[in-house]
């Protein structure tokens, strides 16, 4: 039995690495089990044997602990953004900003719980410094109960299954839209789950460090790190994924754009046999190819008709916007020159760099031809949507021009699939 990290390809609990003297209570205690095992099943005799390797046991535990750290550091893929302590007040308020700007609201509050109470972290305006923690406020009832409150302003949970460690309060004159409102949802618990699993991390750091830390305490502290690290890796994905709607909303595509454009690379993918691991990186590009249309007032893509010099500009730069925010987001930053490089075309006529050919990275030039089918195929707000046929025989005249020509050939046997 094992229980691997399948995302980073380690394993974390491999019994070849961490079993005792082969003793098999050591892989019971290595799924988390040890604690319910030792209290209720064992025998005297059992719990002696296990007593006399207990100083085994805490090296081996203390080993899986660092390797879980080292993987899920904050320099790593822990946290959203990557800041410390001193930069909080700066970082929570570019964030509540983002949120404005996203969201077209009026204003962002984010607040963290301090000493019993909801202090302000970060906002756009001023507003209440801090929230007690009780049901005479939505921050403070969205705190309490883990769940979105709807009252003179909208307060948005830092909730992970653990605990609540803040608020998201917006303001707004209007409702929210739900894709918008699902985007802060998910940026809230990714948030909420990143910081709970950093206060674990310095808790086991001391146990670690502490002589006297007993192999009991050690499990139990390695139990609650791998289920914070799962619900981070789920959160990671809703989070891609809400991203990807509001991009798709604000876009005013009539259909799920982004989420086509991911699913159809990966198909590409598995057509060209690539490996697991940039097929994952190359579907999360395709989500969030067009990032950068979040930053954009929504009514430039509404227009029926030709575009402002201007709006044409915001739009054609948009993608200098998406790299910039998944710069800041650690989990995702592999993925950064797929978007960055997507308006390169085959022949060097493209931006940002006019690279060419096999220069261009591969995921790049995957997500390129996703994109322009995925968006041909599509109704859009100025025109109809275009034939599979008519758009296959456009972009096989394009073949080797704009798009790779191998890339062209996987689409059309993955569209006639």
């Amino acid at each position: 039995m094992k229980k691997e990290e399948k995302n980073n390809g380690v394993s974390l609990f491999a019994q070849s690495d961490y079993l005792i003297d082969q003793d098999p209570i050591e892989e019971i205690f290595a799924l988390n089990l040890g604690d319910f095992i030792a209290e209720n099943l064992i025998s005297e005799d059992l719990a002696k044997k296990i007593g006399a390797n207990v100083k085994d046991k805490k090296a081996g535990l203390i080993n899986q602990l660092e390797e879980l750290i080292s993987i899920y550091s904050l320099q790593n893929t822990l946290c959203v953004l990557s800041f410390d302590s001193n930069e909080e007040h700066a970082i929570y308020t570019s964030i509540a900003f983002s949120v404005k700007q996203m969201l077209e609201i009026k204003d962002c509050h984010i607040y963290l719980e301090k000493n019993d109470e909801l202090a302000l972290a970060g906002t756009t305006s001023d507003c209440v410094e801090k929230y007690s923690i009780n049901n005479d406020s939505a921050a403070g009832k969205a705190y309490i109960t883990g769940e979105t409150v709807f009252e003179d302003v909208i307060a948005v949970p830092m909730h992970c299954n653990v605990k609540s460690t803040g608020v998201i309060v917006i303001e707004n004159e209007t409702p929210v839209n739900e894709e918008y409102l699902e985007l802060v949802e998910s940026i809230a618990v990714l948030f909420a789950t990143s910081m709970t699993l950093q206060k674990t991390i310095d808790e086991t750091n001391k146990l670690i460090a502490d002589e006297t830390s007993t192999a009991s305490e050690l499990q139990h502290i390695r139990a609650e790190l791998t289920a914070l690290i799962g619900d981070l890796c789920d959160y990671q994905q809703r989070f891609v994924e809400n991203l990807a709607n509001a991009v798709d909303t604000k876009g005013q595509y009539k259909v799920a754009h982004s989420q086509n454009t991911a699913n159809l690379a990966r198909q590409i993918c598995r057509q060209l046999k690539l490996n697991e691991k940039t097929t994952d990186l190359i579907y999360y590009a395709g989500l969030l190819q067009n990032i950068g249309k979040i930053a954009l007032p929504e009514e430039i893509f509404a227009t029926n008709g030709k575009l402002s010099p201007e709006n044409l500009q915001k739009i054609q730069e948009h993608s200098n916007t998406g790299v910039h925010l998944l710069m800041n987001i650690n989990f995702l930053s592999e993925v950064v020159p797929y978007i960055t490089y997507q308006k390169e075309r085959y022949d060097g006529s493209g931006k940002p760099e006019g690279l060419k050919g096999q220069s261009i990275p591969f995921g790049s030039r995957i997500i390129a031809v996703a994109d322009v089918y995925c968006a041909m195929t599509s109704d859009r707000p100025y025109r109809k949507a275009m034939s599979v046929e008519k758009t296959l025989e456009i972009l096989k005249e394009e073949a080797g021009s704009k798009w790779d020509p191998i890339v062209v050939n996987a689409l059309f046997d993955v569209v006639k699939n």
